[in-house]
């Protein structure tokens, strides 16, 4: 790691911000992409901001002209569903056409690798329809991906990460949660009304929680020694019921917080009983038979990684972050 140039985009993101700051303490010479200069100071000293839009061509290949990476972490995106209904447009733009632009700008510079950062949402195109512009727009953005590394032979790797979770700037689940319980009890304190229940769709919908810390490992480990044209998968290996998270999130609040646990579920306030944690597949292990993990499918093995940060770790920080009101600074 250390020595080597690396651009992230997508810096200022909650990924985003782990990543620089973990790759520079590790001794990268870290350029952090950026939309607009922040109005605060989101990185560790010795990091380089470059501002660009990488929607705009004639930036992003001056910018690779400038900074030369030796590798580059691609986390730029937008990533709302609902968003994506209402402009998708903005989605082809930001998610197909700005990682287009990042290929074609590294052309120039064949030893770079780039690591793409995926989405589980994609569809399979002919054995499905899209779901929703987002879904679509992640799945063309792999296609345009891994079509580059095998029409012009650059090094271009794709990640795909499940539901990650930790201290930062997040609008995950996890941290919407966490935020409703800090509400919950700053209004306990001071008497004011208390925040509206917290909706969970279902109580038993099943997810995959991975550490946005042990992530941005993974993603590394990926850079350094992963195989060109693949798609790696990157969870914890267990899939959890929301209501079991919740419970263990709602086991910090110093306070009664209301929630709403779904269609034809009990309203309540308060902690509901754990359930216990449902072993997934194999993050590399085909649904419809024993297969060694490196030939499941399309992904392959991150060599020498494993999540190393426990779900009750990861929680308890998030909790503390947003107690902390760090606006944005990580802990």
């Amino acid at each position: 790691m250390s020595g080597r140039r690396l651009l992230i985009t997508g810096a200022s993101g909650f990924t985003g911000r782990h990543a620089v700051a973990y790759f520079a303490a590790g001794g990268a010479e870290v350029t952090a992409v950026v939309r607009r200069k922040p109005a605060a100071e989101l990185f560790p000293d010795g990091v380089q901001q470059y501002v660009c839009d990488l929607g705009d061509r004639r930036a992003v290949a001056a910018m690779i002209g400038a900074v030369k990476p030796d590798q580059v972490l691609h986390l730029a995106g937008k990533n709302s569903v609902p968003e994506s209904w209402r402009d998708p447009l903005l989605y082809m733009e930001t998610n197909v056409m700005a990682t287009l632009y990042l290929l074609e700008a590294l052309r120039v510079q064949p030893a770079s690798r780039i690591l793409v950062a995926g989405s589980r949402l994609k569809y399979r195109p002919g054995a499905a329809d899209p779901p929703h512009p987002y879904s679509l727009s992640k799945t063309l953005e792999e296609l345009v991906s891994l079509a580059w590394a095998t029409l012009f032979a650059q090094p271009v790797l794709m990640a795909e990460p499940s539901n990650l979770i930790g201290p930062g700037p997040s609008t995950g689940f996890c941290s919407l949660l966490a935020q409703h319980i800090v509400r919950s009890e700053a209004a306990a304190v001071t008497g004011s009304a208390a925040p509206a229940a917290f909706r969970l769709s279902s109580r038993h919908a099943l997810r995959d929680f991975l550490d946005v810390r042990d992530a941005v490992r993974a993603y590394g480990f990926i850079l350094d020694s992963g195989e060109t044209g693949r798609i790696y998968r990157i969870d914890s290996g267990t899939e959890r019921e929301l209501g079991e998270v919740a419970a263990k999130l709602l086991a910090h609040a110093a306070a009664p917080v209301a929630m709403d646990w779904g269609p034809q579920e009990e309203h309540s306030r308060g902690n509901p009983s754990p359930t216990p944690a449902v072993p997934a597949k194999p993050p590399f292990e085909s649904a419809d038979s024993k297969v060694p993990p490196e030939k499941s499918g399309d992904y392959a093995v991150i060599s020498g990684w494993m999540p190393e940060i426990a779900l009750d770790r990861s929680l308890a920080d998030i909790i503390g972050y947003t107690r902390a009101g760090k606006e944005g600074r990580l802990l």
